[in-house]
């Protein structure tokens, strides 16, 4: 690696946390085109961003994004910050020549999202390509799951069963953080999670949602303001001020894909997201059903893949893959077969392909286009929610 691309990146709390990791150790076990360099780094607070720099990596830090943006040392602007701020400062970087990598989801509104998309295909004419962090992409076993649907083992898909589980949310007094603020957040559990298996869901499927009936749940209304953030959920207090949850807790929703040449009338999907499942840590879940096959993946189990040959008789039965071979993707790589890979290496596999896709002058995905769909299909179960879970077309 010769030439250098230079990272300025926004946000340092727990996905910058996860970025930095990533930015750091890709170069080190995968061999890169061009040399990431982790130039600056960006929050608003001087002491605690310039903290941040030193314990993440970063060479330097700034207190504007603005700046950072104008630096004539920064190629790449990777967005960490709460999702109300994602269209500014994503555009101002593409209209200032820069890559972008922006996390999920891709906005707070369909407007922001195609705003975003527009900008991101004239910037891409000028050299200037935009991605977003839909990192659960890059588990070795999911894109592994990718590639037996893409080989027809499934036979044309009839279910997708989608579910993210987590539990952080279910201390009633848990403080009223950013993520429950509909105006910083966009979304609750919907936009947080859900926007992970939408994605997960139509990439692994390879077709769209084409609309949906939803419902949305807000459990505990009102919340402690303030209390020591810790990991997700943070730590409130009972006796406190409270503010109003203006997010929903859980969302529910069916979905019908596109149809295809072999399923005319399309894949049909049931979803699930929740803050609220007790014993639930992070169980991303993902099963596709079709007529030659199965398979299904959690998230919790993260580095085995379950496959259902229906050719194999009347003894047939779901098999583990552990997807760890130097076969299956970014694992030969890392460690010797059977020594899994962790949540982290997501992040790192995302700069592997970003990187590439950058030296090669190509299109890296998601793109934001791609994260439009998911836009859309997050506005549409709002939609339905709100009108008694009419059915809404995307």
């Amino acid at each position: 690696m010769s030439e250098s691309l230079n990272v300025g990146m926004i946000g340092y709390a727990f996905m910058g946390a996860a970025h930095s990791h990533a930015w750091r150790t890709a170069p080190r076990f995968f061999d890169l085109p061009l040399a990431p360099r982790m130039t600056a780094l960006a929050g608003r607070d001087p002491e605690r961003v310039a903290a941040a720099a030193s314990k993440l990596g970063w060479e330097s830090s700034e207190t504007d994004w603005r700046r950072l943006i104008e630096r004539d040392d920064i190629d790449l602007i990777d967005i960490c910050v709460p999702g109300n701020l994602h269209a500014e400062i994503a555009i101002a970087a593409l209209e200032a020549g820069k890559h972008v990598l922006c996390e999920k989801p891709l906005a707070n509104s369909v407007e922001e999202a195609e705003q975003m998309t527009a900008v991101a295909e004239a910037a891409k004419a000028k050299g200037a390509l935009a991605m977003c962090g839909f990192s659960y992409r890059r588990t070795p076993a999911l894109s592994l799951a990718k590639r037996l649907v893409e080989s027809g083992a499934l036979g044309p898909i009839r279910h997708v069963r989608a579910q993210y589980l987590q539990d952080w949310l279910t201390d009633e007094n848990a403080p009223l953080t950013w993520r429950l603020d509909k105006s910083k957040s966009g979304s609750g559990s919907l936009g947080d999670i859900g926007a992970h298996i939408i994605d997960a869901a139509q990439w692994v499927a390879g077709s769209p949602i084409t609309g949906v009936s939803a419902i949305l749940e807000t459990f505990v209304k009102e919340r402690p303001v303030g209390g020591d953030f810790v990991g997700l959920g943070g730590v409130g207090g009972a006796d406190g001020p409270k503010g109003p949850v203006t997010v929903d807790d859980a969302a529910l929703f069916t979905a019908r894909f596109a149809g295809t040449a072999e399923n005319p009338g399309g894949a049909v999907g049931v979803f699930e997201a929740t803050r609220f499942a007790l014993g639930r840590k992070n169980a991303m879940r993902l099963e596709l059903n079709g007529t030659k096959g199965s398979l299904a993946f959690d998230f919790e189990d993260m580095n085995s893949l379950w496959f259902y040959d229906a050719e194999d008789g009347p003894n047939a039965g779901f098999r583990r893959i552990q997807a760890t071979e130097p076969e299956h993707p970014y694992t030969g790589n890392w460690w010797p077969v059977g020594h899994g890979l962790g949540y982290e290496h997501a992040f790192t596999h995302q700069v592997v392909d970003l990187v590439g896709a950058i030296a090669k002058g190509e299109q890296p995905t998601p793109s934001f286009a791609d994260a439009l769909r998911v836009q859309k299909v997050l506005a549409a179960v709002e939609a339905s929610a709100a009108d008694d879970s009419r059915w809404t077309a995307i």
